[in-house]
């Protein structure tokens, strides 16, 4: 399976497979709206078709279909790789809806733009410059160059690594199902779990699974790698080495959560009767390094996480907070902003003007940039907090984690999702759009556009700390 996924596609990458299109697709005018604006409009686009589908009597097992809500809440939550869930995916859905939910997380995983601009290159239809300038938006790229090849690139890195996932997941699984049942498990989980998506066809996520090294390796490869980004990606296979300081800064503060995180949960949960303290010492790695792990934006679990400690609870949400790398299959503030805002903090503290990194100075535009996704993304968790909190009967513990797993597209839950009141699920639903699309993008979609100033205003200190 992982060869001739790998053949084929690195086939596609190298222009070796076209096909020509016996067909002429209509043509939009979409020269009224900005790149955020159509970027967005695109995702509620997908999200639409997703819950109407899942709200067809055949796509569950009770042949009713999901009422309006719960149908948006979980199409939401695949298309924005989230994995929060309001019903149980493996009983509820029926090998439609189960495919109707694995496609939207390929979907909304490796962006709209890429699989439209994919659609497009196997129809032979040229990409403009305004459809680059999307494209540009919607990966988080730097400009508008190499961004076809990009696209390419990774298509065919999707695709063979989440073959080769879905090959490691079968050897296991073909022990304990059917051969059919094992083959769909395989593919969705590993697709669920390269996308950041956390969805699970398991009924208790991978909680089953928290002894098995195969499994829990295969799916933290799989998490990892779909959360470095795909520039990085390319920069590994391209060049063998690390060039950019893009790819520099993901891969240092990657590891460093990857470590910090592991370090400090395996410390909290060792003794913690509910979770770990049962386990062998093995298990217990095993189990805490994957806890640092699934909160990259994953939101697989192999230890209830409503029976964690407060402390560890806190602790997983910053790391949710932060979520994945840049041009990826996860959410949060991205790691390279949280990277740019420390060492600009340290730049500060100890009174020097240029923020440096690896003997690269950064431009001001990155660090303001970073800045406004911050406490754009902080308001919004602040926000929606507040509201669920008179919304909810949940602690304020259980909703800020709810809060904030949704805003980083995780999908981790102490449980309280099912139980949320139609208000509240509106609201996670919003959340989890936000933090999929993006804070700042989705703020400039909002925004009415305004010609640049012709004229500054002098400048003036105030009094600041």
């Amino acid at each position: 399976m992982g060869n001739l996924c790998s053949s084929f596609f690195f086939a596609f990458l190298k222009g070796g497979i076209t096909i020509k299109p016996q067909i002429q697709l209509p043509k939009i005018d979409l020269g009224g709206l900005s790149p955020a604006q159509i970027l967005s409009a695109g995702y509620l686009i997908v999200i639409f078709f997703g819950t109407v589908l899942l709200m067809l009597p055949f796509a569950t097992v009770d042949g009713q279909g999901l009422d309006l809500i719960d149908a948006l809440f979980t199409a939401t939550s695949a298309t924005c790789v989230t994995g929060l869930v309001v019903v149980t995916t493996g009983t509820t859905f029926t090998v439609f809806g189960q495919l109707v939910i694995m496609l939207l997380i390929q979907i909304g995983g490796l962006g709209i733009m890429t699989m439209s601009t994919a659609f497009a290159l196997i129809m032979g239809r040229k990409i403009t410059l305004r459809q680059r300038l999307i494209i540009q938006e919607d990966l988080n790229q730097l400009g508008i160059s190499g961004l076809l090849r990009l696209i390419q690139y990774i298509l065919a890195f999707t695709f063979t690594i989440e073959g080769l996932g879905a090959l490691l997941f079968f050897i296991r699984l073909a022990r304990k199902y059917p051969l059919k049942k094992a083959i769909f498990y395989s593919i969705f989980h590993s697709v669920s779990a390269f996308n950041n998506a956390g969805f699970d066809l398991f009924g208790n996520s991978l909680e089953s699974f928290v002894g098995d090294p195969l499994i829990i390796l295969t799916a933290i490869i799989l998490i990892v790698l779909g959360g470095l980004g795909f520039t990085v990606l390319v920069e590994l296979f391209d060049k063998r080495k690390l060039h950019s300081l893009h790819a520099k800064m993901v891969i240092v503060t990657t590891v460093i959560l990857l470590l910090v995180g592991f370090i400090v949960i395996f410390a909290l949960e060792y003794s913690n009767s509910n979770t770990m303290a049962n386990l062998s010492l093995g298990e217990k790695i095993m189990a805490s390094f994957f806890l640092s792990v699934t909160p990259r934006t994953a939101g697989f679990n192999t230890v209830p996480t409503g029976a964690l400690r407060e402390s560890t609870l806190f602790f997983i949400m910053i790391l949710m907070f932060i979520g994945a790398s840049p041009g990826s299959t996860g959410g949060g503030i991205k790691t390279t902003t949280i990277g740019t805002i420390v060492f600009t903090l340290w730049t500060t503290v100890r009174g020097k003007k240029d923020v440096e990194i690896f003997k690269r100075r950064l431009d001001e535009g990155i660090i303001f940039k970073s800045l406004t996704i911050l406490m754009l993304s902080l308001l919004l968790v602040l926000v929606v907090t507040l509201i669920l909190s008179v919304t909810e009967e949940s602690s304020l513990v259980e909703i800020l984690f709810e809060t904030v797993s949704a805003f980083g597209t995780v999908g981790l839950s102490t449980g309280i999702t099912p139980t949320l009141s139609k208000i509240g699920r509106m609201l996670i639903i919003i959340t989890m759009f936000t933090g999929r699309v993006g804070p700042l993008t989705l703020a400039v979609a909002m925004s009415e556009s305004k010609k640049k100033p012709q004229f500054h205003y002098p400048k003036e200190k105030i009094m600041v700390g």
